[in-house]
Protein backbone atom coordinates (compact mmCIF):
# COMPACT_ATOMS: atom_id res chain seq x y z
CA UNK A 1 0.00 0.00 0.00
CA UNK A 2 3.09 2.21 -0.37
CA UNK A 3 1.40 4.26 -3.10
CA UNK A 4 -0.66 6.04 -0.41
CA UNK A 5 0.64 9.09 1.44
CA UNK A 6 -0.66 10.13 4.86
CA UNK A 7 -0.07 13.57 6.36
CA UNK A 8 0.14 13.35 10.16
CA UNK A 9 -0.54 16.64 11.96
CA UNK A 10 0.18 16.27 15.69
CA UNK A 11 1.92 18.73 18.04
CA UNK A 12 3.07 16.17 20.63
CA UNK A 13 6.29 14.74 19.23
CA UNK A 14 6.03 11.38 21.04
CA UNK A 15 2.53 10.73 19.69
CA UNK A 16 3.49 11.94 16.22
CA UNK A 17 6.50 9.61 16.16
CA UNK A 18 4.31 6.70 17.23
CA UNK A 19 1.79 7.43 14.49
CA UNK A 20 4.52 7.72 11.88
CA UNK A 21 6.04 4.42 12.99
CA UNK A 22 2.70 2.59 12.84
CA UNK A 23 1.87 3.94 9.40
CA UNK A 24 5.30 3.08 8.03
CA UNK A 25 4.94 -0.46 9.36
CA UNK A 26 1.90 -0.78 7.11
CA UNK A 27 3.88 0.64 4.16
CA UNK A 28 2.26 4.05 3.99
CA UNK A 29 4.33 7.01 2.89
CA UNK A 30 4.21 9.52 5.74
CA UNK A 31 4.53 13.30 5.91
CA UNK A 32 4.48 14.97 9.32
CA UNK A 33 3.77 18.39 10.76
CA UNK A 34 3.61 19.80 14.27
CA UNK A 35 0.92 22.37 13.59
CA UNK A 36 -1.42 23.68 10.91
CA UNK A 37 1.09 26.23 9.60
CA UNK A 38 3.61 23.48 8.85
CA UNK A 39 0.89 21.28 7.38
CA UNK A 40 -0.31 24.08 5.13
CA UNK A 41 3.21 24.47 3.71
CA UNK A 42 3.30 20.76 2.94
CA UNK A 43 -0.02 21.00 1.10
CA UNK A 44 1.43 23.68 -1.14
CA UNK A 45 3.90 21.13 -2.51
CA UNK A 46 2.29 17.74 -1.97
CA UNK A 47 -1.31 16.51 -1.93
CA UNK A 48 -1.57 13.52 0.43
CA UNK A 49 -4.22 10.83 0.12
CA UNK A 50 -5.44 11.42 3.67
CA UNK A 51 -4.79 13.71 6.65
CA UNK A 52 -4.56 12.27 10.17
CA UNK A 53 -5.31 15.39 12.18
CA UNK A 54 -5.09 16.01 15.91
CA UNK A 55 -8.05 17.96 17.28
CA UNK A 56 -6.22 19.92 20.02
CA UNK A 57 -3.52 21.77 18.06
CA UNK A 58 -2.01 25.11 19.11
CA UNK A 59 -3.15 28.35 17.45
CA UNK A 60 -5.39 26.73 14.83
CA UNK A 61 -7.22 23.66 16.13
CA UNK A 62 -7.85 20.55 14.08
CA UNK A 63 -11.60 21.09 13.87
CA UNK A 64 -11.09 24.67 12.65
CA UNK A 65 -8.63 23.55 9.97
CA UNK A 66 -11.03 20.80 8.94
CA UNK A 67 -13.70 23.44 8.39
CA UNK A 68 -11.33 25.55 6.29
CA UNK A 69 -10.15 22.64 4.16
CA UNK A 70 -13.66 21.36 3.52
CA UNK A 71 -14.69 24.89 2.47
CA UNK A 72 -11.86 25.06 -0.07
CA UNK A 73 -12.31 24.06 -3.70
CA UNK A 74 -8.78 22.60 -3.72
CA UNK A 75 -9.06 20.43 -0.62
CA UNK A 76 -12.74 19.70 0.02
CA UNK A 77 -12.38 16.13 -1.26
CA UNK A 78 -9.23 15.43 0.78
CA UNK A 79 -10.12 12.75 3.38
CA UNK A 80 -9.57 13.77 7.01
CA UNK A 81 -9.57 11.60 10.13
CA UNK A 82 -9.64 13.58 13.38
CA UNK A 83 -7.57 12.15 16.23
CA UNK A 84 -9.10 13.30 19.47
CA UNK A 85 -9.17 12.75 23.21
CA UNK A 86 -12.70 14.14 23.15
CA UNK A 87 -15.00 11.19 23.67
CA UNK A 88 -18.29 13.02 24.11
CA UNK A 89 -20.91 12.35 21.46
CA UNK A 90 -21.43 16.09 20.83
CA UNK A 91 -17.73 16.49 20.02
CA UNK A 92 -17.80 13.56 17.61
CA UNK A 93 -20.88 14.91 15.87
CA UNK A 94 -19.27 18.36 15.62
CA UNK A 95 -16.20 16.87 13.93
CA UNK A 96 -18.30 14.94 11.43
CA UNK A 97 -20.56 17.92 10.79
CA UNK A 98 -17.51 20.04 9.98
CA UNK A 99 -16.65 17.59 7.23
CA UNK A 100 -14.26 15.12 8.86
CA UNK A 101 -14.57 11.69 7.26
CA UNK A 102 -14.03 9.84 10.52
CA UNK A 103 -12.57 10.20 14.00
CA UNK A 104 -10.36 8.10 16.27
CA UNK A 105 -10.61 8.58 20.03
CA UNK A 106 -7.44 8.30 22.12
CA UNK A 107 -6.29 5.82 23.24
CA UNK A 108 -6.66 3.57 20.20
CA UNK A 109 -4.95 0.47 18.88
CA UNK A 110 -2.78 0.49 15.73
CA UNK A 111 -5.10 -2.11 14.23
CA UNK A 112 -8.13 0.14 14.72
CA UNK A 113 -6.29 3.12 13.24
CA UNK A 114 -5.24 1.23 10.11
CA UNK A 115 -8.74 -0.20 9.73
CA UNK A 116 -10.26 3.28 9.82
CA UNK A 117 -7.71 4.66 7.37
CA UNK A 118 -8.44 1.84 4.92
CA UNK A 119 -12.19 2.37 5.33
CA UNK A 120 -11.94 6.10 4.59
CA UNK A 121 -9.63 5.53 1.62
CA UNK A 122 -12.05 2.94 0.30
CA UNK A 123 -15.08 5.24 0.67
CA UNK A 124 -13.18 8.03 -1.06
CA UNK A 125 -12.53 5.73 -4.03
CA UNK A 126 -8.78 5.55 -3.47
CA UNK A 127 -8.71 1.85 -2.54
CA UNK A 128 -10.23 -0.58 -4.99
CA UNK A 129 -8.34 -3.74 -4.06
CA UNK A 130 -9.69 -4.39 -0.56
CA UNK A 131 -11.79 -7.39 -1.51
CA UNK A 132 -12.51 -8.81 1.93
CA UNK A 133 -13.50 -7.41 5.29
CA UNK A 134 -13.19 -9.80 8.22
CA UNK A 135 -14.41 -9.69 11.81
CA UNK A 136 -13.89 -12.92 13.71
CA UNK A 137 -15.73 -15.52 11.57
CA UNK A 138 -17.74 -12.94 9.58
CA UNK A 139 -16.34 -12.35 6.08
CA UNK A 140 -17.61 -9.78 3.58
CA UNK A 141 -16.53 -10.05 -0.04
CA UNK A 142 -16.75 -6.52 -1.44
CA UNK A 143 -16.41 -7.61 -5.07
CA UNK A 144 -19.08 -10.31 -5.01
CA UNK A 145 -21.19 -8.48 -2.39
CA UNK A 146 -21.66 -11.63 -0.38
CA UNK A 147 -21.31 -12.50 3.29
CA UNK A 148 -20.38 -15.67 5.12
CA UNK A 149 -20.58 -16.42 8.82
CA UNK A 150 -18.77 -19.45 10.21
CA UNK A 151 -18.13 -20.55 6.60
CA UNK A 152 -21.86 -20.48 5.79
CA UNK A 153 -23.13 -18.18 3.04
CA UNK A 154 -25.64 -15.60 4.25
CA UNK A 155 -28.57 -14.10 2.35
CA UNK A 156 -28.40 -10.34 2.81
CA UNK A 157 -29.86 -7.28 1.09
CA UNK A 158 -27.64 -4.51 -0.36
CA UNK A 159 -28.58 -2.11 2.46
CA UNK A 160 -27.84 -4.60 5.22
CA UNK A 161 -24.58 -5.42 3.43
CA UNK A 162 -23.50 -1.76 3.49
CA UNK A 163 -24.57 -1.42 7.10
CA UNK A 164 -22.66 -4.52 8.17
CA UNK A 165 -19.62 -3.40 6.17
CA UNK A 166 -19.60 -0.08 8.00
CA UNK A 167 -19.92 -1.70 11.41
CA UNK A 168 -17.15 -4.23 10.71
CA UNK A 169 -14.74 -1.48 9.69
CA UNK A 170 -15.69 0.65 12.72
CA UNK A 171 -15.89 -1.83 15.62
CA UNK A 172 -16.49 -0.86 19.24
CA UNK A 173 -17.65 2.68 18.38
CA UNK A 174 -21.12 4.06 19.06
CA UNK A 175 -22.95 5.74 16.18
CA UNK A 176 -26.30 7.49 16.36
CA UNK A 177 -28.94 7.29 13.63
CA UNK A 178 -27.84 10.50 11.92
CA UNK A 179 -24.24 9.34 11.69
CA UNK A 180 -25.29 5.97 10.29
CA UNK A 181 -27.50 7.65 7.71
CA UNK A 182 -24.60 9.85 6.59
CA UNK A 183 -22.07 7.02 6.45
CA UNK A 184 -24.22 4.21 5.01
CA UNK A 185 -26.90 5.96 2.94
CA UNK A 186 -25.06 9.22 2.17
CA UNK A 187 -25.86 12.83 2.98
CA UNK A 188 -27.60 13.45 -0.35
CA UNK A 189 -30.31 10.88 0.38
CA UNK A 190 -33.28 11.81 2.55
CA UNK A 191 -34.41 8.92 4.71
CA UNK A 192 -36.27 8.93 8.00
CA UNK A 193 -33.98 8.27 10.97
CA UNK A 194 -36.27 5.47 12.14
CA UNK A 195 -35.43 3.61 8.93
CA UNK A 196 -32.07 2.89 10.54
CA UNK A 197 -33.85 0.99 13.32
CA UNK A 198 -35.67 -1.15 10.75
CA UNK A 199 -32.44 -2.17 9.05
CA UNK A 200 -30.72 -2.75 12.39
CA UNK A 201 -33.50 -5.19 13.33
CA UNK A 202 -33.19 -6.96 9.97
CA UNK A 203 -29.42 -7.24 10.32
CA UNK A 204 -29.73 -8.48 13.90
CA UNK A 205 -32.22 -11.12 12.72
CA UNK A 206 -29.67 -12.34 10.17
CA UNK A 207 -26.95 -12.48 12.82
CA UNK A 208 -29.27 -14.31 15.22
CA UNK A 209 -29.32 -17.32 12.89
CA UNK A 210 -25.63 -17.74 13.71
CA UNK A 211 -25.79 -16.68 17.38
CA UNK A 212 -24.01 -13.41 16.61
CA UNK A 213 -26.85 -10.99 17.33
CA UNK A 214 -25.30 -9.91 20.63
CA UNK A 215 -22.46 -8.28 18.68
CA UNK A 216 -24.87 -5.68 17.24
CA UNK A 217 -25.61 -3.73 20.39
CA UNK A 218 -28.05 -0.97 21.26
CA UNK A 219 -26.55 1.72 23.47
CA UNK A 220 -29.59 3.31 25.04
CA UNK A 221 -29.79 7.06 24.58
CA UNK A 222 -26.91 7.09 22.08
CA UNK A 223 -27.22 4.65 19.19
CA UNK A 224 -25.63 1.40 18.04
CA UNK A 225 -22.25 -0.28 18.00
CA UNK A 226 -20.76 -3.52 16.74
CA UNK A 227 -18.57 -5.27 19.29
CA UNK A 228 -17.80 -8.72 20.57
CA UNK A 229 -17.37 -7.20 24.03
CA UNK A 230 -20.27 -7.19 26.45
CA UNK A 231 -22.43 -4.08 26.18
Amino acid sequence: MSQFTILVVEDEEAIRSMLVMVLQQYDFNVLEAGDVAQAQLILEDTLPDLILLDWMLPKVTGDEWTRRLKSSDNFRDLPIILVTAKGEETDKIRGLDLGADDYVTKPFSPKELISRIKAVLRRSGKIHDLTQIKFQDIVLDTTQHCVSIANSEVEISPTEFRLLSFFLTHPDKVYNRTQLLDQVWGRSVYIEERTVDVHIRRLRKILAKYQREEWLQTVRGFGYRFSEKNS
